[in-house]
């Protein structure tokens, strides 16, 4: 795939500017096969114009040859003069012309669809280097549909601006040629005054359909989010009842939808029924010219045929320049929201120059970092700390203290505003993303996986990897024993964001992921947070054989996790607020410790209820009741 393109923009009201951007997805640079097919779709259609100029030609002759009023001695053979002959040439006439029209197509539907694709292609690889502040902000649903409609407006606007809008004008030329030197200058006259009204009316109503048309796009765009985030959160919905309200919320938004729409198809009325009285009173009028001149014996009746013919033939692509026309403007206001997702700069690049990131040891390192997602609100205030390498270094702190940005800092999904942030010495705004990110593992809290197998989301750490790489991976997560119980094994399909999953199968195919990723550096968000007490402890083993000899960052909110590891940091309004080990920390009796009791008081709690559960429930049994489930 090309991916070093101009920037393409679209306006809705400079419809050539487009064009002119969109020419080299028309004209794919190394791509002459492609070429090769535009040049021979452009000879067939001229040669298909050619021809069609010729049809009403083969219909006057043989109206002529009916009347008897046939004189073409010396420029047709004898024996092509049949009234016959000439209505077969006639009807072969027209028949080649549409083989012509269908061989162009045929041959230039490769070149649309090369389009097509490549702005497809351009706007996914787009959406993915966008800051993951863009995504946080954008609703998935809406972004679907921009991308939706944007692929085939691309569509409409290169097949119709190659193939139709030349071609027409070539036609609006030889038709002129025509009138003039066979009728004279009065029936060129009506024809331009005809086709002139005929566009600037077309011109009028369409820009005045334009806004219609942005509002309905608007609509559905409304519609399809809600639609998507209300599926997304079936179980939420189902939670709290709110089925009616989703409903109202989504037929609120159709409503508008259909409203719009309405209107767009109301407007497209009064376009066409505009379109034709101009046009109508066009050809009544150079009818009545032609009929009068057949009555003074200056024209055949072959002649008015013509004058007939020519001109329903003129209707088509004169009705096509208003067609185009309208595809072309509603064609831009579709793909105008998809390129202006095109111009967004990502909020996070490489810098020029930007190296491979090389792991020697792997240790990290905060120096004096200040951080905020907006300036009115700082995030971390000055933090430093360091992470030997192979060594485990765990950030906990109250809700809102700023541990999960450190993750996020260091994956440089942004960028900090004073200070450095550091691997082996490198800072990490100077290396390349790519290999950032191929050096780090992550396993966060909420695990969201592809819908699909097992397999293929534990193979996402390493798509390379072979299937025992994958099976061993699985061991080395605690789950491989539960995946071969399952009836098709990796084979099982995992569903929307894994929801067929529980918590704790949902983290172990995380950790197998990562492990198969094989980093250097990892990286536990909160990794056992969202989980019970029992599955917190089955995980946990998991994350110590995964985390061996690797250099672990552990951003933690559960304290039992992290009572082994090298050093906590412990932060509180995002400045650290004490550090050291766990059996320090617990000494120092400061904020550490007071979350620790905290914490300990309510896991003792909970032991305690569970415990009296138990007993109640035996009791019930030994008196011959069933257990409450």
């Amino acid at each position: 795939m090309a991916d070093k393109k101009k920037t393409v923009s679209a306006d809705a009201s400079n419809p050539l500017g487009t064009l002119v951007n969109l020419w080299p997805y028309m004209w794919p640079e190394g791509r002459a096969d492609l070429k090769a097919r535009v040049l021979w779709a452009t000879f067939y259609l001229f040669l298909a114009k050619f021809v069609l100029l010729a049809v009403p030609y083969f219909f006057k002759w043989a109206t002529d040859a009916l009347n008897g009023r046939l004189d073409m001695a010396g420029l047709l053979p004898a024996f092509l003069l049949g009234a016959v002959v000439l209505v077969i040439a006639y009807n072969l006439t027209r028949i080649l012309q549409l083989g012509l029209n269908q061989l162009r197509d045929a041959l230039f539907a490769s070149v649309g669809q090369y389009a097509v694709r490549q702005l497809a292609y351009r706007t996914f690889v787009h959406m993915h280097q966008l800051s993951l502040r863009f995504h946080l902000e954008r609703k998935t649903g809406g972004l679907s549909r921009i991308i939706e409609r944007g692929t085939k407006g691309i569509e409409t606007i290169v097949r119709f601006t190659i193939l139709n809008s030349v071609p027409t004008l070539l036609e609006f030329l030889l038709t002129a040629i025509i009138f003039w030197a066979s009728y004279g200058f009065w029936y060129v006259l009506v024809t331009a005054v005809t086709v002139w009204l005929y566009i600037w009316f077309t011109i009028r109503a369409s820009d005045w359909r334009i806004s219609i048309r942005r509002s309905m796009n608007d609509s559905d765009t409304d519609a399809n989010t809600k639609a998507i985030d209300s599926l997304l959160n079936f179980e939420t919905v189902k939670y709290f009842g709110n089925e009616e309200m989703e409903a109202r919320r989504f037929d609120a938004s159709m409503a508008r939808y259909e409203k719009a729409a309405t209107d767009v198809w109301t407007s497209l009325g009064w376009l066409n029924f505009g379109q034709g009285v101009i046009f109508g009173i066009g050809q009544a009028v150079m009818m009545v010219m032609s009929a009068l001149a057949v009555q003074r014996g200056e024209q055949t009746i072959g002649d008015f045929v013509f004058v007939n013919a020519l001109l329903m033939q003129l209707a088509v692509p004169l009705n096509f320049i208003g067609f185009v026309y309208r595809e072309i403007r509603q064609g831009l206001t579709d793909i105008e929201q998809m390129f202006d997702l095109l111009e967004v700069a990502p909020e996070v690049t490489d810098r020029p120059g930007a190296q491979e990131l090389a792991i020697a040891q792997g240790s990290i390192a905060f120096k004096d970092v200040h951080f905020s997602y907006d300036p009115a609100r700082p995030i971390l205030k000055g933090i430093s700390f360091e992470v030997p390498a192979g060594k485990t270094v765990a950030i906990v702190g109250p809700s809102g203290a700023g541990k999960s940005t450190i993750s996020r800092l260091l994956y440089r999904f942004y960028d900090i505003q004073g200070g450095a942030i550091t691997i082996d010495g490198q800072d990490v705004r100077d290396v390349t993303q790519k290999s950032l990110r191929a050096a780090i593992g992550m396993v966060p809290q909420d695990t969201v996986l592809f819908n699909d197998t097992i397999a293929y989301n534990i193979r996402y750490g390493r798509p390379s990897a072979t299937e025992e790489e994958v099976l061993a991976a699985a061991e080395i997560a605690q789950i491989g024993h539960f995946i071969r119980t399952l009836p098709e094994s990796f084979d099982t399909k995992v569903g929307e964001r894994g929801l067929k999953l529980s918590g704790g199968e949902k983290q172990r195919v995380a950790i197998a992921r990562t492990i198969l990723k094989a980093p250097p550096i990892l990286i536990l968000d909160e990794a056992t947070s969202a989980l019970d007490t029992t599955t917190e402890h089955e995980i946990q083993s998991a994350l110590d054989t995964a985390s061996k000899n690797r250099t672990t960052l552990v951003i933690a909110h559960r304290l039992s996790t992290v009572i082994n590891a090298d050093e906590i940091i412990v932060l509180r309004d995002g400045q650290i607020a004490e550090r050291g080990t766990h059996a320090a920390l617990l000494e120092a009796n400061g904020l550490y410790a007071s979350m620790w009791n905290r914490q300990r008081e309510a896991v003792q709690a909970e032991e305690q209820l569970r415990k009296v559960r138990e007993s109640d429930d035996l009791g019930v049994v030994l008196r011959g009741q069933p257990a409450a489930e």
